[in-house]
């Protein structure tokens, strides 16, 4: 059975690849001779939020063609560890998964959006209410009863007789997915309630296993990249976003990632939970690595968003993140 443990296995694989690519293969060989003249050496580390991961290894990967002589090193464990980690400077970027809190910007905390995406709420496929569950869709105030654990049943949840039972998952690590999750119905992190699991993979693999299950997830742990549908075992709840209690025929955009990167573009899905992903350093970069990956990341870069399940900046923020290389 295909499950997210094997997408967090291979994602972890191509970031050890990033780590390891010094020369002597066929690929590094390629991108040398691509890359013939390119002067620029040194070294970029990474940490930070599941969410941006993906996007990060797959920029890295096309830096690294136009670039062979630069080291990369990409880790994850959630947004405030790459946050705490860029403020102390154990990495040169962290990867945030929300908006930066003034206090971290007064501790140094430079910003620079650099793509945006979405957390969606997931269940099991085989959930047995499942077709009663999508018709109904999930509005802001169940939502903030769920992750309030006022639901024991989905006759709780569906105004209903159903005694089933209800388990509502949420995350152990300080991170963006939990913060943008609850900013979409008025809450913090640190108010949702439910079975603490730990990282994006960790909640998409408890959902898998549980048919009464659900939680929240980055996209890009819930579709699988090369089909674009969801993984096996796996589905998007959606939101009624016209709170009417029923999701209507423009509210249906959950079969594949283009159907919800465009619903995400245009604004039919809500922001929160659709945000903006950032790279944050303690301070402007001063180091030429740095500061030429952010460019890449914000002009060539943004071809690779759509097809690693991401969405493109606007030009707009893409002119105002890259005026701030410029100061």
């Amino acid at each position: 059975m295909k499950n997210v443990s094997i997408l967090l296995a291979g994602l972890l694989l191509l970031s050890a690849g990033c780590r390891q690519k010094s020369g002597g293969n066929s690929a590094t060989n390629e991108a040398t001779t691509a890359a013939a003249g390119d002067s620029l050496t040194g070294s970029i580390s990474f940490s930070g939020a599941f969410a941006l991961y993906p996007m990060v290894v797959k920029w890295s990967e096309e830096f690294r063609k136009l670039h062979p002589q630069v080291r990369i090193d990409i880790s994850g464990g959630g947004a405030g560890k790459g946050m705490t980690d860029a403020l102390a400077k154990v990495v040169d970027l962290g990867m945030v998964s929300r908006e930066i809190y003034d206090v971290e910007k007064e501790n140094g905390a430079f910003g620079f959006a650099v793509t945006k995406d979405a957390v969606v709420a997931t269940i099991n496929r085989e959930n047995p209410l499942y077709d009663e569950l999508c018709r109904q869709g999930l509005r802001r105030e169940t939502a903030s009863a769920l992750w309030n654990n006022e639901y024991a049943t989905y006759g709780d949840l569906l105004g209903t007789d159903s005694s089933i039972p209800i388990h509502v998952y949420t995350r152990s690590d300080a991170c963006g997915a939990a913060e943008t999750w609850a900013a979409w119905f008025g809450k913090r992190q640190e108010q949702l309630e439910g079975t603490a699991v730990y990282s994006d993979p960790g909640v998409a693999a408890a959902i898998q296993k549980d048919k009464v299950g659900i939680g929240y997830n980055n996209i890009a742990y819930i579709y699988d990249m090369r089909t674009r549908k969801p993984y096996e075992g796996m589905a998007v709840l959606p939101i009624d976003t016209d709170e009417n209690g029923q999701i209507d025929a423009d509210e249906l955009f959950y079969d594949t990632t283009p159907d919800l990167i465009a619903a995400i573009g245009d604004g039919r899905y809500p922001s929160p939970p659709a945000r903006n992903l950032y790279l944050v350093s303690n301070g402007m970069p001063q180091n030429e690595v740095v500061v030429e990956f952010i460019r890449f990341a914000l002009t060539e870069g943004q071809k690779y968003a759509i097809e690693t399940g991401y969405i493109p900046l606007p030009q707009s923020t893409i002119d105002s993140e890259l005026a701030k290389l410029n100061p």
